[in-house]
């Protein structure tokens, strides 16, 4: 059964050179936490608290911090 979360990119920290689009980045998220609106606070009760951390090489893959994003996991079948 596939999982859905919504986390939201609360940090970057830069590998290198930060002006370098090639340079690699660190991003932490962290579960929405937020009873304000009916969505956020849906996802509240299902995944109250979280936290991921990802390292991006691809330039054309970015988060944005701030921003909230879903997290679907889906098992694999191997």
């Amino acid at each position: 059964m596939p999982i859905r979360a919504k986390f939201r990119c609360n940090s970057v920290e830069f590998r290198g050179d930060p002006t370098d689009e090639a340079t690699s980045r660190s991003y932490k998220l962290t579960a929405v936490y937020d009873t304000s609106t009916p969505e956020n606070e849906r996802f509240t009760k299902a995944t109250p608290w979280g936290e991921l951390t990802i390292a991006v090489d691809n330039p054309a893959a970015r988060f944005e911090v701030g921003a909230t994003y879903y997290l679907d996991f889906t098992p694999t079948e191997d």
